[in-house]
């Protein structure tokens, strides 16, 4: 696809965003640092210059990269950025070992603030670096208000990085085995998670090992109590989809509860509209009305099942902004009749059309129909109303549909979502690309949203005929 971009950002950025913080700060009179610079040179430029950008310090073997510092009467602020809207005390270690560094070599620090996305900040035709910031003295809690001051908290928590510099040095070659914490999996999976815990992969379906949000599975597993249906009840959180797991596997594979599935299929009504967007999501908003991490439909996909059995198929595809014209063919290609049905319809399907209402007013009375229609495929799994072991503690649309007898997401040329966004970008990027590049990655974008639009209706013809089964 036209000349391969070395890294793919799951967010996109296409501003520099130091360049823009440069603004916030009025910085003047500035080094910038750049890869590969000696410590030496900010050394002595903190000697020259009021304002000292991306600089590389180091100090017994840790090498940073401070964001800002600017000079002032007792000495020099520090100003960490942060790329997104709430920066959590999360990176403790992160921004402790800056602080350790520039002070071990002599820097006397006064202020230490963050610079981060305000997330209340609308863009107009122009982009507002002024407001589109934020300098905050605080750490933000789970709730995302200002809670723990930044340079108290990190004295507080200053590491030895002496001592744990040699401990990292002398273990050479070596990997330590991982150990398993709350931190692994917190308010945040660890990206490292699969590396160091690989072998969860490779054990069967109905492990122990996948019982959702269980805090003794592991210990179960080392007890012996490796499969579901040997888990002791007494050391289950009781959660509706760990009963499901466990009576699973007792089932030879499959639970089902015909009342909650049953309830749920009868409040779907024909035609039934199944739908699914594509979007990407940018950290500065590059469109007016958006905000940071706001993001930009750009693809819907549309399988509508008629009471005979009849499908009827829409795709629509844009390139840049073209929201006004998604939204109209959306409220003209749904009936206006009959249940509208998406996966995970509250976290983003719902959420996109909530949003196109506020963009228009003139359509919001259509929208804000559609989403009163709106069904979640997603709760019969989520409630615990039907398990399959082959879901390995899972439920994602993918993993259902790879239990179905039916096309397979592998056939596609793109095959998962973040590829469907690599891919627009292709076409949204002003670049090179050749047109007949573009014309396949149109041609596989409406395959590949088309077939999460198809699944779900695969999906719901499965769930239909696992209710009617005798027991």
């Amino acid at each position: 696809m036209g000349e391969n971009r070395p890294f793919q950002p799951f967010v996109r950025l296409d501003e520099k965003i130091t360049d823009l913080a440069m603004e916030k700060l009025h910085v003047t009179d500035a080094f910038i640092g750049e890869r590969g610079d000696a410590p030496e040179k900010a050394m002595e430029a903190l000697s020259s210059y009021q304002w000292l950008v991306k600089a590389r310090f180091e100090y017994h073997g840790l090498r940073i990269k401070v964001p800002f510092l600017h000079r002032n009467e007792d000495g020099w602020d520090l100003y960490f950025l942060f790329t997104g809207i709430y920066p959590h005390p999360d990176d403790t270690l992160f921004y402790c070992a800056n602080l350790w560094v520039l002070e071990n070599l002599g820097l006397q620090i006064s202020k230490i603030r963050i610079l981060h996305l305000d997330a209340g900040y609308v863009r107009g035709k122009q982009l507002d670096v002024d407001r589109l910031f934020v300098i905050s003295d605080s750490f933000y809690n789970g709730n995302n208000n200002p809670s723990v001051k930044i340079e108290p908290h990190l004295r507080k928590h200053m590491k030895d990085f002496d001592s744990l510099m040699e401990q990292m040095n002398s273990l050479g070659d070596t990997v330590p085995d991982p150990i398993r914490s709350q931190i692994c999996t917190g308010r945040n999976r660890c990206s490292h998670y699969d590396e160091c815990f690989g072998q969860q992969k490779k054990e069967p379906d109905n492990s122990i090992l996948h019982l959702f949000s269980s805090q003794y599975r592991y210990a179960m597993a080392k007890e012996g109590l490796t499969t579901l249906s040997m888990a002791d009840i007494s050391r289950i959180e009781g959660s509706r989809m760990q009963y499901a797991q466990i009576q699973a596997d007792r089932n030879g594979g499959l639970f089902v509860d015909r009342s909650a599935l049953g309830t749920w299929l009868n409040g779907i009504r024909y035609p039934i509209s199944f739908l699914d967007f594509e979007w990407e999501r940018f950290a500065v908003p590059p469109y007016e009305g958006m905000k940071p991490y706001d993001v930009l439909p750009f693809e819907y996909a549309l399988y509508i099942l008629y009471e005979d059995g009849t499908m009827e198929q829409k795709v629509y595809l844009n390139v840049h902004d073209d929201r006004r014209n998604m939204a109209e063919n959306l409220v003209r290609d749904i009936p206006e009749t009959g249940s509208v049905v998406a996966y995970n319809a509250t976290g983003a399907e719902s959420v996109r059309i909530r949003e196109f209402s506020a963009l228009y007013p003139d359509l919001s009375e259509k929208l804000d129909a559609v989403n009163a229609r709106m069904e979640d495929m997603q709760i019969p799994f989520i409630t615990g109303a039907v398990y399959d072991v082959r879901m390995r503690g899972q439920w994602s649309l993918k993993v259902i549909m790879s239990m179905m007898n039916d096309a397979s997401y592998q056939d596609l040329d793109i095959n998962q979502g973040m590829e469907a966004v690599y891919q627009w970008r292709h076409l949204d990027y002003n670049d090179d690309t050749p047109e007949e590049e573009k014309e396949k990655i149109i041609e596989d974008l409406r395959k590949y949203c088309g077939m999460d639009a198809y699944a779900m209706t695969v999906v719901y013809r499965w769930l239909l005929n696992i209710c009617r089964e005798p027991k």
